[in-house]
């Protein structure tokens, strides 16, 4: 198993920068592959981001790409999203999950249904 703790939402304005980080418990953090999605109010939850174990593949929502970027730091247990240009549309709460069986170039891995463990959220809101 594996316990995740999200951490960096705040208030934004439009156009502003947040970095999110996602710290895991455990010492199997590189057997995950790890996702980023969001819930706004009344929405369902949507895909943001994923990246492999290992860090060397991503992909992204075409409503975040070129904006935000996923990465992660084995050594720390720690998966980041750091979100540039940030829009008002973006804000929601911020989960991160770990699933031992994704990978950035199977289109499986945007399902939130592939993933078995979820953090509690963060929220995020960016301010027009």
């Amino acid at each position: 198993q594996v316990q995740l703790v999200e951490s960096g939402g705040g208030l934004v304005q439009a156009g502003g920068s947040l970095r999110l980080s996602c710290a895991a418990s455990g010492r199997t953090f590189s057997s995950y592959g790890m996702g980023w999605f969001r819930q706004a109010p009344g929405k369902e939850r949507d895909f943001v981001a994923v990246i492999s174990r290992t860090g060397g593949t991503t992909f992204y929502a075409d409503s975040v790409k070129g904006r935000f970027t996923i990465s992660r730091d084995n050594a720390k247990n720690t998966v980041y999203l750091q979100m540039n240009s940030l829009k008002f549309e973006d804000t929601a709460v911020y989960y991160c999950a770990a699933s031992l069986i994704v990978d950035p170039s199977d289109y499986a891995s945007t399902r939130a249904g592939r993933y078995a463990y979820w953090g509690q959220g963060t929220q995020v809101t960016v301010s027009s």
